[in-house]
């Protein structure tokens, strides 16, 4: 358990975590700091960063990473060499590419230990189809392991034991939040919640409308289970921030300075309305908002009193 109140709490979502960045701007800039940071997939990538640097010069970093020529790299094989890599392995993309730019970020070298503020992030554990929190050792091969999408990057091996993306387990990691500590909780989701589902029309929409529902099931049952003295924000990230039908949006990173600043100015709308923390500090538990238990809207609050 963490003795301080304030969590950050970044989803997953792939390329649509550029507007995480949009809100982490307007937390900084409305004077909000994490005391942890937990994160899944891109959300792990994002929060990794935080922790190391949790000052609004971070958003800087973040804005150039994701408009950078290592990101788009990520994800940036041809299709032939795609169409090879899956015909003889089980994964379209090599690891290298987001290995090399987490090292540039982050360090090789880096561990939890060395950050700023506590730090965890999800992964799936194959060998026993359970959720795993990583929170010591080294913060690269962590966060690799959380962003081990099925079939587009392969499983990460640790100590022997193999991963894939934490979203497949715990998409957004309120809860985790909690357990930990946390009385005050900024949820940076990455907009999907914020549409409407609807049935498939299209065969690849199967399974996108399958993992829609398990993520949003575990994440409204959080949400509506959370304890007394226990205050949820969660941060919108614009209208028409989330688009990502078609099968190839997940490469597509020419929108991401378009949803960054989206998520922004949504975010900081909703924080200037809510107020500042005290000051002296983050609010921790102590500002009640009086949110009905069922709202759960992004851009609301819900508060456990």
């Amino acid at each position: 358990m963490v003795d301080r109140p304030v969590a950050f709490v970044l989803g997953g979502g792939g390329v649509l975590g550029a507007a995480q960045v949009g809100m982490l701007r307007a937390l900084f800039r409305t004077g909000f700091r994490p005391d942890l940071v937990v994160g899944t997939s891109v959300g792990a990538l994002n929060g990794a960063l935080v922790a190391a640097d949790p000052r609004e010069e971070v958003t800087e970093r973040l804005v150039r990473l994701w408009a950078s020529k290592e990101a788009s790299q990520v994800y940036g094989d041809s299709v032939p060499r795609q169409a090879g890599r899956f015909a003889a392995r089980t994964h379209l993309h090599s690891p290298r590419p987001l290995r090399r730019l987490l090292e540039r970020e982050l360090g090789p070298g880096r561990t939890f230990e060395d950050l700023a503020v506590p730090f965890q992030c999800c992964a799936a554990s194959i060998e026993r189809a359970a959720e795993h929190w990583f929170s010591r050792g080294p913060v690269v091969e962590a966060v690799l392991a959380s962003a081990a999408v099925p079939g587009l990057l392969p499983p990460m091996r640790i100590d022997g034991e193999h991963y894939l993306d934490g979203g497949i387990v715990n998409s957004i990691p309120v809860g985790r939040a909690v357990e930990l500590g946390a009385s005050t909780i900024f949820v940076l989701q990455v907009g999907r919640i914020e549409r409407p589902l609807r049935p498939p029309r299209r065969p690849w929409e199967v399974a996108q409308v399958a993992f829609e529902i398990a993520r949003r099931h575990r994440f409204a049952r959080e949400m509506a289970s959370l304890p007394a003295g226990v205050t949820a924000h969660v941060l919108p990230a614009g209208a028409g921030a989330a688009r990502d039908e078609s099968p190839l949006a997940y490469r597509d990173l020419a929108s991401a300075a378009r949803r960054i600043s989206r998520a922004y100015t949504a975010s900081r709308r909703y924080l200037l309305q809510i107020g500042p923390p005290p000051a002296g500090g983050n609010p921790g538990g102590a500002r009640r908002l009086g949110v009905p238990p069922g709202d759960k809207a992004p851009g609301r609050a819900v508060d456990r009193a």
